[in-house]
């Protein structure tokens, strides 16, 4: 019978089904960044082009996930999902606090918002009924003192909830389906689905029912030069997601990227600095669309300029050269107070450092000989001739 009306083309067994996707988004909020790119990508479009794009993603498997946290200048918030709006957006209510039925008004008009809603896909629609929402109400209680404040972003918090979310996310997903530990199953999965990584048959069949595969896209706009202060809890974060197999992807549309180049060549992620920020969504949707698995059979774009340069201890400055702590590897601009270590407390010794070096006087190289004689051979005197 399945010979006759094909019913196979409809069974779909469960080792047959991809895992499924989760997307994590960092969102740079920094109003300073925003004001200078006003004219070439105001914030407004590039949300609506991050929303397509989030729909995009959710497009390409049922079962796919998203998350969207916003790194402001104060502090790191949830955009999607909203521990507030469990129950997909807020709908309008009438005046007696009714939610709306049929998109109709008390006076009999209709709704245009209820009707874009209708003919909408609701998973669409959820994310960006939250994102919209939560991201007016950040920006509306951030007040003027907090932007003069600072010039920098929260980026270590966004990057501390992004990894919180993802954890739970993966210990959820193993717990519901049967999965094995999160370090041997999901980790070592997901790892074989990088690019670069040896694969195999076993492999590539296995990872195909593995566990959940997370990734984490960054969008910046700020100077990582002024999130020095930060380094510590970013390169955490950054050995975190190297551990986990988790690759972190960077679109910079303005500004250095001084530790952001260092998470995405630390897990394998793609890092891309937009010439022309007005081509945000194309970006997106050629360059970071694609998942680990899709990326294998991709030609990636890559870097060889990564800028490996840290940040000291001491002043949280960028630095070409300093002094490194033989003990716990602290990095600091200038020599401590007394050779002690700020970290560790090691007593350092520096011996002669700033010394001027010693002149040794070049010796003057000898003439080669052959054959134990000199290599100028000496004249023969010629006799007097007689008369």
């Amino acid at each position: 019978m399945n010979a006759v009306d094909a019913s196979e083309h409809y069974e779909i067994g469960t080792n047959n089904e991809l895992a499924p996707s989760l997307l994590t988004i960092v969102l740079d909020t920094n109003p300073h960044a925003w004001a200078l790119l006003e004219e070439s990508l105001p914030f407004s479009k590039a949300v609506a082009n991050i929303l397509v794009f989030i729909n995009a993603h959710l497009a390409c498997n049922y079962a796919n996930e998203v998350a969207v946290v916003a790194s402001h200048s104060q502090r790191a918030a949830w955009l999607y999902p909203s521990h507030s709006q469990q129950n997909g957006g807020r709908d309008s209510t009438d005046a007696d606090g009714d939610i709306e039925m049929n998109g109709r008004l008390d006076d009999g008009t209709t709704n245009a918002r209820s009707i874009d809603h209708a003919n909408k896909y609701r998973p669409f629609r959820i994310v960006e009924d939250q994102v919209t929402c939560n991201l007016q109400e950040l920006l509306a209680a951030t007040s003027i003192s907090d932007v003069s404040s600072t010039t920098s972003t929260m980026m270590a918090g966004a990057l501390t909830l992004a990894l919180s979310h993802i954890n739970r996310q993966m210990i959820s997903w193993s717990d519901a389906h049967g999965g094995s530990e999160l370090d041997t199953s999901t980790a070592t999965a997901t790892g074989n689905l990088l690019p670069g990584a040896a694969t195999s048959a076993a492999s590539t069949a296995a990872s195909t029912s593995a566990g959940l595969r997370s990734r984490i896209l960054i969008i910046s706009v700020s100077s990582s030069t002024n999130s020095a202060h930060q380094y510590i809890p970013i390169m955490n974060s950054i050995f975190a997601c190297q551990r986990l197999h988790i690759p972190i992807d960077v679109c910079k549309l303005s500004g250095d990227a001084v530790f952001l180049q260092q998470a995405s060549d630390a897990t394998r992620g793609v890092y891309m600095s937009l010439a022309e920020p007005r081509g945000l969504l194309q970006y997106l949707m050629m360059a970071f669309l694609p998942d680990q698995r899709s990326r294998r059979h991709l030609v990636l774009p890559s870097r060889v300029d990564v800028d490996f340069r840290a940040a000291c201890f001491c002043h949280r400055r960028v630095v070409n050269i300093g002094f490194v702590c033989s003990i716990c590897l602290s990095i600091f601009c200038e020599s401590p107070e007394n050779g002690d270590c700020l970290t560790c407390g090691t007593h350092l010794e520096l011996s002669d450092y700033g010394a001027r070096p010693a002149v040794v006087r070049r010796k003057k190289k000898k003439k080669a000989r052959v054959n134990g004689a000199s290599a100028a051979a000496t004249p023969t005197p010629t006799a007097t001739p007689g008369p």
